[in-house]
C-alpha cells in the first residue's frame, strides 16, 4: 500500500483552498434545501440586505472550511482529524447552498475571502497544535457564535423569503449539531478573553463581507 507522503498532503491542500475559493467547484453533497421553496419578489433595498447577509455567511464558511482544515492538519487523534475532515464535508454543502443564493440574487461572494481563509487556517492550526480538547473547544465556540450570527440573519431577511430561510434554517441546525459533537468528543470552554478576541475578529468580517 502506497503511503501518503507530506507532498501528498501539500498537494492534497492546495486543492482543498482552491476549491473553497474558486466559485462552483465544490458541489454540495446534500440537496439545498432552498430547491423547491417560493420565490419571493424582493425590492431593490431588501434585494440589497439579503445578498450582504448572504456574503457575510459565504464568508462564514470559508472561513470554516479553513479553520476545519487548519485543525485537521496539526491534531493530534485520529479520531479528531476525522472528525474535522466529516465537519468541513458540511461545510461545503453550506457553502455551495450560499453561492447558489448569492447568484440568484445577482450577487457575488466577497473578494476578501482569500485573506479571511489564510487568517482562519492559521487560527485552526493553531488551536490544533494547543491540543486536541483545546481545538475541540474552540470548534464549540465558533459555532456557538455562528448560531448566533446565524439567528440575528434570519431576523433581518424579509419573512417571505423562503429561500434564504430555508438555507440558513438548515445550516443553524448543522451548526448547533458540530458544537454538540465538539462537545461530547471532549472540547473544553474556552477562556472569556479568547472568546472575546474571536467575537472581535467576527464582527471586523462581518462587517467588511457585508459590502465587499
Amino acid at each position: 500500500m502506497r503511503r501518503y507522503t507530506l507532498a501528498d498532503a501539500l498537494i492534497g491542500h492546495v486543492d482543498q483552498v482552491l476549491k473553497t475559493l474558486t466559485p462552483n467547484t465544490s458541489p454540495a453533497l446534500r440537496t439545498n434545501p432552498a430547491q423547491n421553496a417560493p420565490v419571493a419578489p424582493l425590492n431593490t433595498q431588501q434585494q440589497r440586505l439579503v445578498a450582504g447577509l448572504m456574503r457575510v455567511n459565504h464568508t462564514g464558511e470559508v472561513c470554516a472550511q479553513a479553520l476545519y482544515h487548519g485543525q485537521a492538519l496539526t491534531a493530534k487523534l485520529p479520531t479528531v482529524r476525522e472528525e474535522m475532515h466529516r465537519a468541513a464535508l458540511e461545510e461545503q454543502d453550506h457553502l455551495a447552498w450560499c453561492e447558489d443564493r448569492l447568484k440568484e440574487l445577482n450577487s457575488h461572494s466577497s473578494v476578501l475571502n482569500p485573506l479571511w481563509y489564510g487568517l482562519s487556517f492559521g487560527i485552526g492550526a493553531a488551536a490544533g497544535i494547543a491540543g486536541d480538547k483545546w481545538s475541540l473547544g474552540f470548534v464549540a465556540e465558533t459555532e456557538q457564535q455562528v448560531c448566533q450570527h446565524l439567528q440575528s440573519h434570519m431576523a433581518q431577511i424579509p419573512v417571505d423569503d423562503a429561500k434564504s430561510h430555508a438555507i440558513l434554517t438548515q445550516m443553524h441546525q448543522d451548526e448547533d449539531h458540530h458544537r454538540q459533537q465538539a462537545l461530547a468528543a471532549g472540547g473544553v470552554e474556552l477562556p472569556q478573553p479568547i472568546k472575546n478576541v474571536m467575537g472581535i475578529v467576527s464582527k471586523v468580517m462581518t462587517k467588511t463581507s457585508f459590502y465587499v
